[in-house]
């Protein structure tokens, strides 16, 4: 960096050609009252013009007017020349004397939109490509490139700091001011690509891209990361999905926990459900008549890991339910809305976080995780399963009453850590076991919560992740109490976990897919 000039440079010209002409009017104004002078391009020269302000079109500069429909507008050497031209070295203004060529200081460009384009439902390919923007990046990668005598505009947010520097300075741009440019135009030119490509990459679905293009802008830093002494910051559209309109910042942790709570949610159905979480882990679901009574017994299923935990529900959060959770210190509490009255309620606790649903539908195709060689990626667990093609391989069917509590479970379980083991019984976790290195280990933790939660597991039922590898898993949760299993099956020893279950007349379904969790 020693190398670069670091004066503050002078705007004489400025090259203006954007897509968006938000603030457009107000930005060319007051460069003409400073005197500099405009050069612009087809539509926002027009603008300009109508606007009464001087200004040069770039064919009179280039002396060859814009062709093939305007794709071929400032792609010449008497643009480039003077956006790159380095204005402290006198071998490059020499050259652009010989040339007849005046420098440019000031670059002004936003692009096609082509991220709105394609998210448009049904776009042809065509009109994709028309939105991919050429002459643009060139002339912004140039002046961020000669950050050390241009500066360069991308956002219309960006205008109003810069004219009153240009005004406070006599015209002059701090080398601070244009390097902090150049970055955001680097930035906004690696987005620009990485949607491009990724929209390419999707158009051989079956195909993995053989790159991955990830660019997310920072939502906004983190006080700290999993713990006070390391840094964190989150990136997206978080603002896009939740709404923390109550309490203190969200933490790192906290949007692990949420990332949880949401996954789980997208799956509870019409019902009116409640879940709690702790720690990303599952503590209690339950699906009832109201929302006070599915937080009662997601609740019951476990009292104790729900202090400092999140709670979510699927309806308008009511002024008896937010009575009930008021009860005990909640971290967060998630909702599509709530009652006015939940909320005076709820918002006398300044520590406890509010958080409402802005929208849940919407999900991205990959998930990605960093690792120790670069980042893993696989397509998200959505598949929606059609119980009607589950497989009743015991020789007792369910009854409607057990069918809907194996569904109810296998939709938990589905969000459970491997390995994954849900006891339920009329739409309400009994007990839970998760994350452990075996079946029976998390069974055997389910079993211990249930009781120690005073809930029977007589008549109900257990969903599990992934196969069981042998009988004896099986032969507990019927000594337990269950009465009928869901499961994907596949071991094989399906044979004798099948007939174990039929010496305890207990229903048994596979439903063909795993759900590992890890």
């Amino acid at each position: 960096m020693s190398n670069f000039p670091t004066l503050d440079i002078p705007v004489k010209r400025a090259l203006i050609s954007v897509s968006d002409k938000k603030s457009l009017v107000p930005l060319v104004k007051r460069l003409h009252a400073q005197g500099i002078k405009l050069l612009s391009t087809g539509g926002t020269a027009k603008v300009i013009r109508e606007a009464g302000i001087d200004v040069t079109d770039v064919s009179e500069i280039t002396k060859f007017k814009e062709c093939l429909d305007g794709r071929v507008k400032t792609l010449h050497p008497n643009i480039h020349a003077g956006i790159l031209a380095r204005t402290t070295q006198e071998e490059d203004l020499l050259t652009l004397q010989e040339l007849g060529i005046e420098p440019i200081e000031l670059v002004v460009v936003n692009l096609y939109p082509f991220k709105e384009t394609i998210s448009a439902s049904n776009i042809e390919l065509t009109q994709a490509i028309e939105k991919i923007d050429v002459g643009g990046p060139t002339m912004l990668r140039a002046a961020a490139k000669n950050f050390a005598h241009v500066s360069v505009l991308t956002n219309a947010n960006q205008y109003n700091e810069f004219l009153n520097e240009l005004e406070e300075n006599n015209n002059y741009i701090s080398y601070n001011t244009r390097l902090n440019l150049a970055r955001a135009g680097f930035n906004h030119t690696a987005e620009y690509d990485s949607f491009i490509a990724s929209y390419f990459n999707r158009l051989e679905e079956m195909v993995p891209p053989t790159q991955l293009n990830i660019s997310l802008r920072k939502n906004h830093s983190l006080r700290y990361g999993e713990n006070p002494h390391q840094n964190a910051m989150v990136y997206g559209d978080a603002d896009k999905f939740i709404d923390c309109f109550h309490g203190k910042e969200l933490s790192y942790n906290n949007y692990l926990d949420l990332d949880s709570a949401i996954q789980l949610y997208r799956d509870f159905g019409d019902k009116p459900t409640c879940a709690i979480i702790k720690h990303t882990v599952t503590c209690g679901v339950a699906s009832a008549a109201n929302l006070t009574e599915a937080y009662e017994k997601a609740f019951s299923t476990d009292t104790v890991s729900p202090f400092g935990g999140i709670i979510i529900v699927n309806k308008k959060l009511d002024l008896n339910t937010a009575h009930k959770i008021d009860k005990i210190f909640t971290e967060i509490i998630i909702a599509p809305d709530y009652t006015d009255d939940a909320l005076d309620l709820l918002m006398k606790k300044a520590n406890r976080r509010l958080v409402r649903l802005n929208n849940t539908n919407e999900d991205l195709e990959y998930s990605f995780r960093s690792i120790f060689c670069g980042a893993l990626a696989q397509q998200n667990d959505t598949i929606t399963e059609d119980p009607s093609s589950f497989n009743t391989v015991s020789k007792r069917e369910a009854t409607d009453n057990e069918l809907e509590d194996l569904l109810f479970a296998w939709k938990i379980v589905k969000n459970v850590k491997s390995n994954g083991i849900v006891f339920a019984k009329n739409k309400h976790t009994l007990g839970i076991g998760s994350g452990q290195t075996s079946r029976v280990d998390s069974s055997e933790i389910a079993v211990i919560k249930a009781g120690k939660a005073g809930l029977s597991l007589k008549d109900s039922v257990l969903a599990s992740d992934a196969f069981f590898p042998f009988s004896d898993g099986i032969e507990a949760a019927a000594k337990a109490g269950a009465s009928a299993v869901i499961q994907p099956g596949g071991s094989v020893r399906d044979a004798e976990v099948i007939a174990m279950a039929d010496k305890y007349n207990m229903a048994m379904i596979f439903t063909g897919t795993r759900h590992f969790k890890h």
